[in-house]
């Protein structure tokens, strides 16, 4: 059953920006952790960014830190994933997670320890 829905993606030039949205498909549905990760053709899932939705305490990747922000809106029933200064090393389909857990420090950045997933959006990067 899908309970998280992304959009967003698209194809860029290195430099560009992008936001990328994940909505609960159910009003209802309040992942007490909800995260970003991104899977490049080859290579592992990774984690990308995550926040606990009622604090708004966030966590990012070494990788994407200082160019990538993760918020939610007043709401509360959307996440947001705002990319800035992208590169190609950034393409790869990106994923929304969620989790009725509230994930600590390390726990957050552990893409097992989610069990809501959307079905992904696709960010290209050219050069």
């Amino acid at each position: 059953q899908v309970q998280l829905v992304e959009s967003g993606g698209g194809l860029v030039q290195s430099g560009d920006s992008l936001r990328l949205s994940c909505a609960a498909a159910r009003p209802s549905f309040r992942p007490y952790t909800v995260a970003w990760f991104r899977q490049a053709p080859g290579k592992e899932r990774e984690f990308v960014a995550g926040m606990r939705w009622s604090s708004s305490s966030s966590k990012y990747a070494n990788s994407v830190k200082g160019r990538f922000t993760i918020s939610r809106d007043s709401a509360g029933n959307t996440v947001f994933l705002q990319m800035n200064s992208l590169t190609p090393e950034d393409t790869a389909v990106y994923y929304c997670a969620g989790s009725l857990e509230d994930l600590g420090d390390i726990s957050i950045t552990t893409a097992g320890r989610y069990f809501y997933w959307g079905q992904g959006t696709q960010v290209s990067v050219s050069s």
